[in-house]
């Protein structure tokens, strides 16, 4: 569902309470929309508007009291975001971290949109071990990890699913991990005999137990024997998640069965292949697998030519 249109005095007061103040440079030409949403648990919004330029000062700093890092993706348009005489220029699909406690600047450029995610201060620096710098752009690579994950979120955040809520401290673990990975990358795993055997035993644990509508990075990791953050490392040093991973072992299974049904059993629900794929929620299932191979579920002659829009992760 879409956020009206509103006005600046309207768009103001709805990102003030967890965003903060803002102005633009013409408030009264001024049109924007702002919708919350929310992300692994954590405060997001959809924010959109027609300024070309807009700043938060010192005077608003000291006003609102606002005192969190927050991830911006640039969903459309383009952006210079300027910060502590740093600034980093946003085309759509890119992301960078923003220190709401200081003054910034955004330069735009026509129909600008972005989602934001707080992250309180507090948990991203003991999650991370250090302050991050202001307006910081990071990697690409660890940006598309990042997107996939936040888009998933987005498109399962009214999701029916029963095990969706248990997965969420796990999630957000993840997109600390990438928002880590995304500033900086001291501790990367190298590609060593090692730590290809362990990461084959984890492909082997989520081969296992992926029918397992519970199975989770969390149980993952127990299993194998490691953290989930040393966990996540091995994936996004494989440009990958575990999630991904594990949700791409799943439609495989599924679309193995689908091609069988008409010869095996063509009065079979499509249901219960999802739920037999490890799936708990059908309309998940669906959409995921319409994303993956370009048609329906119930479109039952898959190409065997078809290609994965989220290929696994190759050994080295």
């Amino acid at each position: 569902m879409s956020a009206a249109e509103l006005n600046f005095e309207q768009w103001r007061d709805a990102l003030r309470p967890d965003w903060g103040l803002y102005t633009p440079d013409n408030p009264n030409a001024f049109v924007g929309r702002v919708r919350a949403r929310s992300i692994f648990g954590l405060s997001a919004a959809d924010i959109s508007n027609n300024a070309r330029r807009c700043e938060r000062i010192h005077r608003d700093v000291r006003t609102d009291g606002v005192d969190h890092w927050y991830a911006v993706f640039q969903l459309a348009g383009s952006s210079t975001i300027s910060q502590d005489d740093r600034a980093v220029a946003l085309g759509a699909g890119d992301v960078a971290l923003v220190d709401s406690a200081r003054p910034v600047i955004y330069v735009n450029g026509a129909h600008q949109r972005w989602l934001s995610v707080q992250l309180p201060r507090r948990s991203l620096v003991a999650h991370l071990g250090f302050e991050p710098d202001s307006a910081t752009r990071g990697d690409t690579r660890v940006g598309q990890l990042l997107r996939q994950l936040v888009q998933d979120a987005l498109e399962e955040e009214n999701s029916v699913s029963l095990s969706a809520g248990s997965h969420i401290p796990y999630l957000r673990l993840a997109f600390y991990d990438l928002i880590g990975a995304l500033l900086a990358n001291p501790d990367a795993i190298a590609f060593t005999a090692s730590t290809d055997k362990l990461f084959r035993r984890v492909c082997s644990i989520i081969k296992d137990g992926f029918a397992d509508p519970d199975l989770s990075p969390g149980r993952v990791a127990a299993e194998a024997g490691i953290s989930l953050r040393y966990l996540q490392k091995l994936f996004t040093a494989r440009n990958a998640t575990c999630s991904q991973v594990i949700q791409s072992v799943r439609l495989d299974h599924a679309a193995r069965l689908l091609r069988r049904r008409p010869e095996l059993n063509p009065t079979q629900p499509i249901s219960e292949i999802a739920y037999a794929s490890g799936f708990g929620d059908y309309t998940n299932f669906a959409r995921r697998f319409r994303r993956r191979f370009g048609c329906a579920p119930g479109v039952h002659a898959i190409s065997e030519k078809a290609s994965p829009t989220t290929p696994l992760p190759t050994m080295r």
